[in-house]
């Protein structure tokens, strides 16, 4: 059985994989990272521990903590020059982010073709791949979220509250939202559009995915952009499956 770590910023998801079979998964807050050697001490049968990690040195020292009271092996992902068909056109590929790579690993295996990639969590990322499995580039900017807070933040005038979407707003709160979901929106659509080609689809994936969907121009798309839940663990089981195909 196999244990799947995707630590990110604010929180980290987990799965256990028997093979092929996916038999539990669930997320833990990023505060409570401490916890995850308690959280999996009941589970006593596992032999690989897959993990990308984003979330610095501590957050992968507890789960390191994991590791310790099993007998597997633990592997910590980084991006390679290519792996699982994929190729990394990143000038350094060890500095594209794991959770990113997986991410195109993933995205690679269920497309088989050009794609445009969508992670949106405290950061969204919008990856392209070619028709050949080559990672061509991608952009990283903030988040929805954090769009909100660090405005507010930054401006002394601006107060932190929650607002809705809509096309022209009328109130700051409003503003802001609206104004989160139109960058991100905007700057997906400007990456497709920069694809040239209207028959690739677009994978969103992460915790913002299903805020940013319905508000994409979906004139732009031939095919409307799916959600894939889990698509960097879904890429951590693919490299797993490469290292140990049988």
């Amino acid at each position: 059985m196999k244990l799947l770590i995707d630590a990110g910023n604010t929180c980290i998801k987990w799965a256990l994989v028997k093979e092929a079979d996916w038999l539990r998964n669930g997320v833990v807050p990023i505060a409570q990272a401490s916890e995850l050697s308690h959280h999996f001490a009941a589970i006593k049968n596992i032999q690989q521990i897959w993990v990308s990690n984003v979330a610095g040195e501590e957050i992968a020292q507890h789960i390191r903590n994991i590791g310790t009271d099993k007998s597997g092996r633990l592997h910590f992902v980084v991006a390679r020059q290519a792996q699982c068909g994929v190729r990394n056109g990143y000038a350094n590929a060890s500095q594209l982010g794991s959770d990113r790579w997986a991410a195109l690993i993933a995205a690679w295996h269920l497309v088989q073709g050009k794609c445009l990639v969508v992670n949106s969590g405290t950061a969204t990322t919008i990856d392209t791949l070619s028709g050949q499995g080559e990672f061509l580039g991608g952009l990283i900017l903030p988040g929805v979220e954090l769009m909100q807070r660090s405005l507010v933040a930054a401006a002394v005038q601006l107060k932190s509250a929650q607002g809705e979407y809509v096309p022209f707003p009328l109130n700051s709160a409003d503003a802001l939202y609206s104004g989160a979901i139109q960058a991100s929106c905007g700057a997906i659509e400007r990456q497709y559009t920069l694809l040239n080609d209207d028959s690739a689809p677009v994978v969103l994936s992460g915790g913002a995915a299903g805020l940013l969907q319905p508000y994409l121009n979906q004139k732009l798309f031939s095919v409307p952009p799916r959600i894939v839940d889990n698509l960097v663990l879904q890429g951590l089981l693919l490299m797993a499956q490469e290292a140990n195909p049988l």
